[in-house]
């Protein structure tokens, strides 16, 4: 399990450029037009962890499974598409079904490639997109509203639960404030996550600057930064221009031409650490001589539910988990080492799997 990021933005942002770039395909026609993007594409990546290299190489495993990063690129938004303006409605029941939003932005100056309203000004773009949202989340909370006065008469219980929350958003909403800034109890948590609101996902906003500012970034990339603080967002600075270049070299090749850029990465390393921030995700491992493999589940996962994420039987058998931090199997060199060691435990149900565990699940079939 990685998670599903989707690619949004106005047209012309270098959303179709980046995940050509991420996904080191050309599914995605990027070209100098509005729409160029009929249908959403998607795209995998293996998420990059040199630790899991590491502990391969440890146990002779003969396969390394990385996790995966779905990315989602999403047709460009344009002022109105909440009622329908451009392929607006078409694209916005596509952002329903991500994790989280990432927001491209432009942040570079080119006369030669155009913006669909005539400026560079990424917060305006920013804004326009959010608000987009905000319309469209306005309109379902509206229409449910009146689809539930039924179920209310009727004292459905999940109706009133359902009825006080959408209110709740409809606040928000018409505040100017998006439903991810609403405080929910933890009783109301799934039904919050079931209203599928559009602005209730997490957003990353993704600064597309020019080559010469992908180190360092810009005067916009440093405003969109600011008002990602401001919001609990997160942001990244990537240049798609380069990203472009970089998906067509050999690994041997790649980290010679960063480094020339003064680049310790490449920008899918850090938009993916970015998602996983925002999302609260981390990475444990299993690991053998058959395979090396790395697995995605959220902060504060219990072993029974980490071991779901392998195998549905796994949760339901769990006994225990054999549990290896990862320092130790590395500093023991590897499982044997780590068992003579003394630093394997028994780790039960009740028990919180931390970032780089290495496990092996005991279940009962």
């Amino acid at each position: 399990m990685g998670f599903k990021c989707g690619i949004v933005g106005l047209p012309n942002v270098g959303k179709s450029t980046l995940f050509n770039a991420l996904t080191r395909t050309a599914a995605a026609q990027a070209a100098n037009f509005p729409f160029c993007t009929i249908e959403p594409n998607v795209g995998e990546v293996s998420v990059p962890d040199p630790r899991l290299e590491k502990l391969a190489a440890l146990a002779a495993s003969k396969q390394i499974i990385p996790t995966r990063l779905t990315f989602v690129d999403i047709a460009g938004l344009v002022r109105g598409a909440s009622k329908g303006e451009g392929l607006g409605n078409q694209f916005l029941a596509n952002i329903r079904e991500v994790d989280a939003v990432a927001h491209v932005l432009r942040c570079f100056e080119n006369d030669d490639v155009t913006h669909v309203e005539g400026r560079v000004d990424p917060l305006a773009d920013a804004d326009t997109i959010e608000t987009e949202l905000m319309l469209a989340d306005l309109d379902s909370v509206e229409k449910r509203l009146a689809n539930l006065s039924r179920k209310l008469r009727g004292g459905d219980k999940e109706a009133a639960q359902q009825d006080r929350l959408l209110r709740v958003a409809r606040e928000a909403l018409e505040a100017g404030r998006p439903a991810r800034t609403v405080a929910v109890d933890a009783e109301d948590e799934r039904a919050w996550r079931m209203l599928t609101l559009l602005t209730a996902k997490p957003v990353l906003y993704v600064c597309n600057v020019e080559e010469a500012s992908a180190a360092t970034g810009n005067a916009w990339s440093a405003k969109v930064a600011e008002r990602a603080a401001a919001e609990g967002a997160a942001s990244v600075v990537i240049s798609a221009a380069i990203e472009e270049e970089v998906a067509q070299l050999a690994d041997a090749e790649r980290a010679e031409f960063l480094d020339a850029l003064g680049l310790e990465e490449a920008g899918l390393d850090r938009l993916i650490r970015a998602g996983y921030g925002l999302l609260d995700l981390i990475t444990y491992f299993t690991v053998g001589p058959k395979e090396a493999r790395a697995w995605t589940i959220p902060v504060g996962t219990k072993a029974p539910q980490a071991a779901g994420v392998i195998h549905g039987d796994f949760e339901k058998g769990f006994i225990r988990a054999e549990t290896i931090a990862y320092a130790d199997f590395v500093g023991c060199g590897g499982e044997q080492g780590a068992k003579e060691a003394g630093k394997m435990r028994l780790e039960g149900k009740e028990y919180v799997v931390a970032d780089g565990d290495v496990l092996h699940f005991r279940f009962a079939t």
